[in-house]
């Protein structure tokens, strides 16, 4: 019963639980993070890989584009203000923003091993939102490991 009580009072649009609200700001800092080094990256590549990895990185930070207005709507769904500056971000994301133009291959490692980091951010999203019975955000942190597993993998299979 509490649970269904719990899902009530995010479905009128009430407060969500803590726990949920910062674990969707730490996926949104992470993916935001994301968005900004595969734009960089799709802007700076160089080399032979070009043409596919410059189609391919825009693909990943267009999904991923979207992907943050849907995660910071969540967590205004929940009754929190979304973070929203590169301050708060950093603050809050395992993911780390460029501080150079490495090499393509390095840029495939980079971008790969940052959406295992953002699954498992999501991952714990998921974990907290199904502790509170928010079915929406376990949705929202579940679609999102789909995606960054999906581009992980993608990326990888470029270093193979």
């Amino acid at each position: 019963m509490a649970a269904r009580a719990s899902r009530g009072a995010s479905i009128k649009g009430t407060s969500g639980s803590k726990a949920v609200i910062d674990a969707t700001s730490r996926l949104l800092a992470d993916s935001y993070t994301l968005y900004l080094k595969t734009h960089n990256y799709h802007w700076n590549v160089t080399g032979p890989m070009f043409s596919t990895l410059h189609t391919m990185f825009e693909t990943q930070y267009t999904e991923l584009a979207l992907a943050v207005d849907e995660i910071a709507e969540r967590i205004r769904a929940q009754g929190a203000m979304a973070p929203g500056s590169y301050t708060e971000f950093q603050k809050l994301a395992k993911v780390k923003e460029a501080k150079r133009v490495p090499k393509a291959t390095e840029m495939i490692r980079e971008l790969a091993a940052d959406c295992e980091t953002v699954a498992q951010t999501a991952s714990k999203l998921v974990e907290a939102a199904q502790k509170a019975g928010d079915e929406a955000s376990a949705d929202l942190g579940i679609r999102r490991i789909q995606v960054a597993e999906k581009n992980a993998w993608m990326l990888r299979s470029h270093l193979a």
